[in-house]
C-alpha cells in the first residue's frame, strides 16, 4: 500500500485510511495518521474504496484508545476549575479529550457511510473536519506540554462515543446528534472559557481555544448542510426530523443559554434547538 501511519498501518483507500485512524491507539499518532490520510485524499492519491477484489473494511464499534486517561462515568468526573495553573491544565485536558474523540467521530463518519450514495463533496467535507480536529488536538497537546502536562494525565469521560454507538446505522441521526447537537454545544460554552482564560492572563491557551471556536462553526455548518441535503432527498421536513431524531438518540434535553449568533452563522436556527431545551425551572 502506498501510504502508512507511523505505527506501520498501511492504507490504499480512504476507507482503509479511516480504519487506520480508528485503530491507532496512541493519541499523538492518531492525530498524525488523520492528517496523513487527509493530505493523501486532498492530493487525489486515494480512491474511496479498496480494489474491487477486496471488501470494504468494517469500522470498529469502538476506536482504539491509549491506556491513559482512565475513562469514567460522566457523573463521576471531578468538577473543573479555572483557578490556578492546575485548573487550566484540567480544562485544556478535557478539551483535548473532546478533540481526540472528534477525530474518531469524523473518520468513523467517513468510513461507515462512504457507501451511502453521497456526493464526493460529503467526503471532502468530513475529511477536512477530521483534519481540523487532528490539528486542534495537536495544538492542545503542545499547549499542555508547555504547561508541564500531557494528554492522559487526568481522567476523562466516555460519553461522546455513546453518541456514535447510538447512531452507527443511521447517517441522518449521526448528523443530527454529533455536529448539530454536540459540536453546537461547543459554540455555546467556548466563548466563556476564552474570556476566563484571558482574565487569568493565559493568552496562549485563549488563542488556541479561539482558533478552535471559529473552526467549529464550519463543522456545525457542514453537519447542518448535509442534514438538509438528506432531508430534501427523502422529502422529509428538516425541523420535525431533527426533533424526532434528537429525542430518540440523545439523552436528556439541550442546555441553554445558547450562542444564538454563532449557531446562526453555522446554519442552526433557534426553531431547531429551542424546542429541545430545558425549561427555566429545570435549569434551576
Amino acid at each position: 500500500m502506498p501510504y502508512a501511519s507511523e505505527d506501520g498501518r498501511g492504507f490504499g483507500s480512504l476507507a482503509e485510511g479511516a480504519l487506520a485512524v480508528l485503530n491507532t491507539a496512541n493519541a499523538d499518532e492518531k492525530a498524525n495518521c488523520a492528517r496523513l490520510v487527509a493530505a493523501a485524499w486532498r492530493q487525489g492519491a486515494l480512491p474511496v474504496l479498496p480494489g474491487t477484489s477486496e471488501p470494504c473494511p468494517d469500522m470498529p464499534s469502538r476506536p482504539a484508545r491509549p491506556a491513559a486517561p482512565e475513562l469514567v462515568d460522566p457523573r463521576h468526573m471531578p468538577r473543573r476549575s479555572f483557578k490556578g495553573a492546575r485548573g487550566r491544565i484540567a480544562l485544556l485536558h478535557a478539551i483535548a479529550h473532546i478533540e481526540l474523540n472528534a477525530i474518531d467521530l469524523a473518520f468513523d463518519m467517513i468510513g461507515r457511510f462512504c457507501m451511502a450514495d453521497m456526493p464526493k463533496e460529503f467526503l471532502d467535507d468530513w475529511v477536512s473536519v477530521g483534519d481540523d480536529e487532528a490539528r486542534h488536538f495537536a495544538m492542545l497537546q503542545h499547549r499542555l506540554r508547555n504547561l508541564g502536562a500531557s494528554y492522559g494525565d487526568h481522567p476523562a469521560h466516555d460519553g461522546l462515543w455513546q453518541a456514535a454507538e447510538a447512531t452507527a446505522n443511521d447517517l441522518l441521526a449521526r448528523l443530527a446528534v454529533v455536529p448539530m447537537v454536540l459540536e453546537a454545544r461547543g459554540l455555546d460554552v467556548t466563548p466563556g472559557m476564552i474570556e476566563r482564560l484571558t482574565r487569568a492572563q493565559d493568552s496562549e491557551s485563549a488563542s488556541v481555544l479561539s482558533i478552535i471556536y471559529e473552526e467549529e462553526k464550519r463543522h456545525v455548518m457542514i453537519g447542518a448542510k448535509w442534514f438538509a441535503y438528506l432531508c430534501a432527498r427523502a422529502d422529509r421536513d428538516p425541523e420535525k426530523t431533527f426533533h424526532s431524531l434528537v429525542r430518540l438518540h440523545f439523552r436528556g434535553l439541550l442546555k441553554p443559554p445558547f450562542n444564538t449568533a454563532a449557531r446562526k452563522q453555522a446554519g442552526m436556527m433557534p426553531n431547531f434547538y429551542e424546542p429541545l431545551a430545558e425549561r427555566p425551572e429545570e435549569c434551576a
